[in-house]
């Protein structure tokens, strides 16, 4: 069942999937793309905004919600996303979500300098590490299940 089938199965039967926002510039779409594929291989569901996003749909809106009903939010950080305003935008939304909100930056040919302010404090990752976070989501995903 592919990830458009999974989300209208779990619609439909009440089920609540661990869901990972992923935020990324459209330049970086394949990466992203890619990232999507590995975290959905841990049980997680994924929201990306060119996939998940119709058109004529109020993206703001959507975003919003899509923030609303994820667990965590990975914000893949490159040369062409970290000047991002949309980008921006989500990491400050899912920020101000709650306290303990997981954000997990995930760096690919960029150092820690341009990270958002809101979240320097938190432990970000070079894309070559992206394994070790897909271990530890496998977990959080396993635990929402029980």
């Amino acid at each position: 069942m592919g990830a458009g089938g999974r989300r209208a199965h779990r619609r439909l039967t009440g089920i609540s999937a661990y869901q990972v926002f992923v935020s990324h510039a459209t330049a970086d779409k394949w990466l992203a793309t890619t990232l999507c594929e590995k975290i959905e291989t841990t049980g997680a569901t994924t929201f990306r905004d060119d996939r998940d996003i119709d058109g004529g749909d109020d993206i703001p809106e959507r975003i919003r919600l899509a923030i609303k009903r994820s667990k965590e939010l990975v914000v893949l950080l490159t040369p062409n996303s970290v000047n991002r305003e949309w980008v921006r935008m989500e990491v400050g939304a899912a920020w101000g979500k709650r306290r303990h909100f997981r954000i997990v930056a995930v760096m690919c040919h960029v150092d820690t300098v341009p990270i958002p302010a809101m979240i320097k404090d938190r432990k970000a990752m070079d894309l070559n590490q992206f394994d070790e976070y897909l271990l530890q989501l496998k977990e959080r995903a396993r635990g929402h299940r029980k």
